[in-house]
């Protein structure tokens, strides 16, 4: 007897979720890795992942995932009003041109994606109205609850792909080898269920990583850049 067909993707889903490959630009950013390159900050494989599982533990756990756990949340409660004030938050506290740009590019990117995938979704409407733009992490949080995900993994869902995607950014840019990233991306897998953890506890999110913003801000006067930001 043939077996059946699990009927239940949401796993297949957060893992669309989380590709790289998703076609919203992410790859073109490096997030203040490349300046920190080109100030000798990071140099190797191991200042690499200094670097990405500092930005883990001080910007992803304590914001980014905070911002996506809340928007979660709220679209599962068409709670327009938390939307709109996760937004603003966001759009708030980034501390560059290019990291503002970032979280608006990439979040109407993902929500163009979202509403050729699930046109009749409750939360559409709530984020088409966010003013000037839908930012990545709220969107990204709500594209999860839309597809049906429980909190946690989709929060380690998205941890990893922004875990990937600077993997890849380090292979470029650093630059390193195919294998070493693969290990760099271990050590960041193995960080991920802490910040998480730390995510959910958090009651507000946190933005207070001041070395990512000085860099970031070298980024945009850099003379040679391949990434964005």
């Amino acid at each position: 007897m043939t077996p059946s067909l699990p009927t239940d993707t949401t796993l297949l889903h957060l893992l669309w979720l989380a590709s790289p490959a998703l076609p919203v630009g992410g790859f073109s950013y490096s997030e203040g890795l490349e300046a920190a390159v080109d100030a000798g900050v990071v140099h190797d494989e191991a200042s690499a992942g200094d670097w990405l599982l500092s930005q883990l533990e001080l910007v992803q756990a304590r914001a980014e995932l905070v911002v996506a756990a809340g928007a979660h949340a709220a679209t599962l409660a068409c709670d327009d009003a938390r939307l709109g004030a996760l937004n603003a938050w966001v759009l708030h506290t980034r501390e560059t041109s290019e990291s503002l740009q970032q979280a608006q590019q990439m979040g109407r990117s993902l929500l163009v994606w979202l509403q050729g995938l699930v046109p009749g979704a409750p939360v559409l409407p709530l984020l088409q109205a966010l003013r000037p733009a839908p930012t990545w992490p709220v969107v990204m949080g709500a594209a999860a609850a839309s597809r049906g995900a429980a909190l946690e993994p989709a929060l380690q869902a998205i941890a990893f792909g922004w875990a990937e995607n600077l993997m890849q950014a380090a292979v470029r840019c650093v630059p390193l080898g195919q294998t070493a990233g693969q290990r760099l991306l271990a050590r960041l897998v193995q960080a991920i269920p802490a910040a998480v953890a730390t995510a959910r506890a958090a009651p507000e999110p946190m933005a207070f990583a001041p070395m990512l913003g000085v860099h970031g801000a070298r980024h945009e006067t850099q003379y040679s850049r391949l990434f964005r930001s």
